[in-house]
Order: structure tokens, then C-alpha cells, then sequence
């Protein structure tokens, strides 16, 4: 399976939250692969969700309920709460 890269992306957050620190490249590699790691999660547990509800489509609410299943609590808490405001910014676009 082709990964794709979240460097720039995981660097631009490290920096919105830690703007005086630095990442090794062997750090970013590792972080990439977690990103990889749970996207692959939450996309093969929507998946199965869509399934199961015989829907034909992925839509984000099957997102929503596997990252709630994917992600311990607090975690899926806040990205629930940033996924729906992406959503909704992206559907007011």
C-alpha cells in the first residue's frame, strides 16, 4: 500500500504548539507511520461500518463512530470535535 506524508503537516503542529522545538527526522519518520497507522484504523473500521448498515457509501458519520472506536476517549473527543468543524467548513465553502 502506497503511504503518504504528513511531514509538513505534523512539522506545522509541532510548531503551532511547540514553537521552540525541533523534531529528528527518525522522530518525523515515526510519526508519519502513526498517522499512516490510525488512518488505516479508522478508514478499515468505517469500512466495516458501511457495511454492516449495507450502505454502499462512507460518509462522515461512519467516520465519526470509528474514530470514537479507533481512539481512547479524551482522544476521540477532540478529534470528533475537529473533524466536525472541518466538515462543516468544508461543506459551507
Amino acid at each position: 500500500a502506497k503511504h503518504e506524508t504528513y511531514k509538513l503537516y505534523i512539522y506545522k503542529v509541532l510548531k503551532q504548539v511547540h514553537p521552540d522545538t525541533g523534531i529528528s527526522s527518525k522522530a518525523m519518520s515515526i510519526m508519519n507511520s502513526f498517522i499512516n497507522d490510525i488512518f488505516e484504523k479508522v478508514a478499515t473500521e468505517a469500512s466495516k461500518l458501511s457495511r454492516y448498515n449495507k450502505k454502499p457509501t462512507v460518509t462522515s458519520r461512519e467516520i465519526q463512530t470509528a474514530v470514537r472506536l479507533v481512539l481512547p476517549g479524551e482522544l476521540a473527543k477532540h478529534a470528533v470535535s475537529e473533524g466536525t468543524k472541518a466538515v462543516t467548513k468544508f461543506t459551507s465553502a
